[in-house]
């Protein structure tokens, strides 16, 4: 639990207390993608722009609309963009892990735009399978085809950081995706232009949302995931306590919590039973540095007891 600093500060009872507090290596991997955010925003807002000239100039529906989903993703980069850099700000006096939640929530809400995106599409695809329209290949295949490099070329900017930041993730699936729609556009222009079978346009549609309903799944439970404080992914709680357990002096671990204290940093805070007390400063410095070196954990708080059965948040199910 994130307020779990503020119960250790009531289950003293005259023990003589004593907290470590590990704070080694931030890694801010979200500022680095600074540049790609721009660039990305730029080419997207400019692609937007010449969709919706075009769809106008060729009375497209279907270009209207895939502007309109495009201006979403530009959102969808402004909004991890800001938590990237929200993300990065030192903390205050109210908000004293700084806001660096806010790259988990951005992970959420590019999520749901994404499955909103994808309903919309699945819809319309749906509605020409029961009517098929004829499209106009060559103005929409034209745009399409600039839509491929555009949403490839940004997805590409985000590439490197989408397995170790969700929030990167949620702006690469973002601009993948659309890359995919453009990909499918083009590739049912083509086969209509050889075939004249006009359901293959809304068919292609329905596979691409399938597709990207995968990768935004896995997105939404991991922010959501992250959103509730479950462990992060890769870090096992039963090795942490047994690597704690295993320190000497230490005969018992409890109120173990290690949760997301944003996409790239990961918090811990433990009660350790050490009858004979707590060794000094040194055991707590290396303690945490253990931690974060095999864990990865960051951000580690540890309360040393010497009779765990006076702690109030002993018990398993206490929190």
């Amino acid at each position: 639990m994130a307020d779990g600093h503020a119960h250790h500060d009531h289950s003293g009872h005259g023990h003589g207390h004593h907290y470590g507090h590990g704070h080694h290596g931030h890694s801010h991997a979200p500022a680095s993608f600074g540049r790609a955010f721009l660039i990305g925003t730029v080419l997207n807002t400019g692609f937007v722009v010449v969709e919706a000239i075009y769809g106008i100039a060729a009375n497209s529906v279907a270009l209207l609309a895939d502007a309109g989903h495009n201006l979403s993703d530009v959102l969808g980069l402004l909004i991890a963009w800001g938590a990237a850099t929200l993300s990065a700000r030192a903390p205050s006096t109210h908000y004293t892990y700084g806001f660096r939640r806010t790259s988990i929530l951005a992970a959420l809400v590019n999520a749901l735009m994404l499955l909103i995106a994808i309903a919309a599409i699945a819809w319309e695809a749906v509605g020409r399978l029961a009517d098929p329209q004829p499209i106009q290949t060559d103005t929409v295949m034209l745009v399409a085809g600039i839509g491929i490099a555009v949403n490839a070329g940004t997805a590409w900017l985000f590439a490197s950081g989408r397995k170790s930041d969700i929030n990167i993730r949620g702006a690469y699936l973002h601009m993948l995706s659309d890359a995919a729609v453009s990909l499918g556009v083009v590739i049912a222009g083509l086969l209509i232009g050889v075939t004249g079978w006009l359901w293959l346009d809304p068919v292609t549609s329905l596979a691409i949302v399938v597709m990207i309903f995968l990768g935004t799944w896995r997105l939404l439970r991991d922010s959501v995931a992250m959103s509730l404080d479950r462990v992060p992914e890769g870090i096992s709680p039963d090795e942490v306590e047994a690597a704690l357990v295993a320190l000497p002096g230490v005969t018992k671990v409890h109120d173990l919590h290690i949760w997301s204290m944003s996409t790239t940093e990961t918090a811990l805070t433990a009660h350790l039973e050490m009858p004979g007390g707590c060794p000094g400063d040194a055991f707590l410095h290396d303690t945490c540095l253990a931690l974060r070196e095999r864990f990865h954990i960051h951000h580690s708080t540890l309360q040393i007891e010497r009779e765990a059965a006076s702690c109030a948040l002993e018990p398993a199910h206490v929190v």
